[in-house]
């Protein structure tokens, strides 16, 4: 279930747009990054810099890079349509790099809203596990 409300059916998500969903899935994906770094013991002092290196267009996009092998057909399809949304990037990422955020965001976003939240905590802990020593330099990673 959502936090505010019923789950959707995967039919009512597929309504929105590629970019409702990539705007819900960004609060999410940032979320579940904070609460992952917490989980992770990562000190108080470095938590801002570390989540800001997983929320921006380029950790995103390296977490793309892993999940994007990962995702079921219809995760697939949402993520397709939300890298051809005509949407611009910030100064601060490629063209390419913030299509491909945005992918990842929406799947999230859909993920979230069809309440589906193991599934988002199954690809990004999957993708911060095996990414997690880029980041966080030998830490434990969660």
């Amino acid at each position: 279930m959502t936090a505010f409300g019923r789950p959707l059916d995967p039919e009512e998500a597929k309504v929105y747009s590629p970019l409702v969903l990539a705007y819900v899935g960004d609060a999410v994906y940032e979320l579940a990054i904070r609460t992952l770094l917490l989980s992770a013991g990562t000190p108080v002092d470095r938590l801002h810099q570390r989540s800001v290196a997983w929320v921006s267009a380029q950790g995103q996009e390296r977490v793309w890079q892993w999940v994007r092998e990962r995702l079921h057909p219809e995760e697939a399809d949402v993520a397709r349509r939300a890298r051809n949304a005509k949407s611009s990037a910030p100064r601060t990422a490629t063209p390419a790099a913030y299509r491909r955020a945005t992918a990842l965001e929406a799947v999230v976003g859909y993920l979230y809203l069809t309440g589906r939240q193991r599934r988002v905590a199954e690809l990004l802990q999957g993708a911060l596990k095996e990414l997690g020593g880029e980041v966080w330099e030998g830490e434990a990673s969660p």
